[in-house]
């Protein structure tokens, strides 16, 4: 019988895929050769909210002080006088509906001056771009002392020269008290800078050259693209330029009182010699109002609508090309 000899063992590696490994690697393990990433833990959100409570207070306990001094007597406990008698105050009626008239004009004027000219400058001529943005940031440069001492010698020298010709009645409407149009003129010209910025990111979000050409290419008019077409797509930045309009008008003070006009502002100054109470008061209630508008003018701004790129073919847009 052979004897039987045992067979060397095999010094061949083995190749077969070791046992999946079902528990989870450690952070900056290796893993069949590879780094696993570290595990990034969630930040916590104490400091978020810790910053959100100190500007809250920051905004807030001014304006929590300001509505006790108005509303609390020494010697007589809590009296809404100072409320009650703001509402019967003269010249606070007149003078708030003065500022809003000025702040709705204002918003009209810088509006049609700035929309139709950034809008022929990001179609037809970009090159001008540079240009116009200088133009509209002057009003940065130059103070308002300095704008109302020009404005005040032009108002001085028109009447040694025009008292004679036509325009001198035209000169005279624009100073008139009871709507000064020399102060919607004077704050377009402060609120370009805040207009032009707001405009110029929403034309920058906007695809205005495709968005023109698809209207132009299915019979659309030039009217019909820009209030049909363009306004709908700029309504947040519409809405932030007549948001930052309201809040210069509002708050305006040197030029209206250098120029001898009275809107809130000027109304607010002039009392508060004389009833400490109320125009701090007023005060309160002037931020409350610059509040509701500017949030009625955000609501404005993001409340949905429906946007259209181009008009159908329907008789009627056939009629408006």
């Amino acid at each position: 019988m052979a004897a039987m000899t045992p067979t060397p063992a095999s010094t061949a590696p083995d190749t077969s895929d070791p046992a999946p490994d079902t528990g989870a690697a450690p952070a900056g393990a290796t893993v069949q050769g590879r780094a696993t990433p570290p595990v990034q833990r969630p930040r916590p959100r104490v400091w978020r909210g810790a910053v959100l409570l100190l500007a809250g207070a920051y905004f807030l306990v001014p304006l929590l002080a300001s509505f006790v001094f108005t509303v609390h007597v020494p010697g007589q406990g809590v009296s809404l006088a100072a409320y009650t008698e703001l509402l019967a105050a003269d010249g606070f009626t007149e003078s708030l509906l003065l500022s809003l008239g000025l702040a709705a004009a204002t918003i009209v004027l810088s509006l049609l001056l700035a929309v139709p000219a950034l809008v022929a400058v990001r179609i037809g001529s970009p090159r001008l771009r540079p240009v116009v943005e200088v133009m509209c940031m002057l009003p940065l440069v130059v103070p308002p002392i300095a704008l109302v001492t020009g404005i005040t010698t032009v108002l001085r020298w028109g009447p040694d020269y025009l008292s004679r010709t036509p325009l001198y009645q035209t000169f005279l409407a624009v100073q008139d008290e009871r709507f000064p149009v020399v102060l919607v003129l004077a704050y377009t010209v402060l609120a370009l800078p805040f207009v032009y910025r707001s405009l110029d990111a929403g034309l920058r979000a906007v695809d205005v050259p495709t968005l023109v050409e698809a209207a132009r290419s299915c019979g659309a008019s030039w009217r019909y693209v820009v209030l049909r077409v363009l306004l709908p797509n700029l309504r947040a930045s519409l809405a932030g330029a007549a948001f930052l309009t309201l809040a210069l008008v509002l708050g305006e003070f040197t030029i209206a009182s250098l120029l001898g006009f009275r809107p809130f502002a000027v109304w607010i100054v002039s009392i508060s010699g004389a009833h400490a109470r109320m125009s701090v008061a007023v005060s309160v209630l002037s931020l409350l109002i610059t509040w509701l508008l500017l949030l009625l003018l955000s609501r404005a701004g993001t409340s949905p609508a429906a946007v259209s790129s181009a008009p159908s073919t329907s008789p009627t847009s056939r009629k408006e090309s």
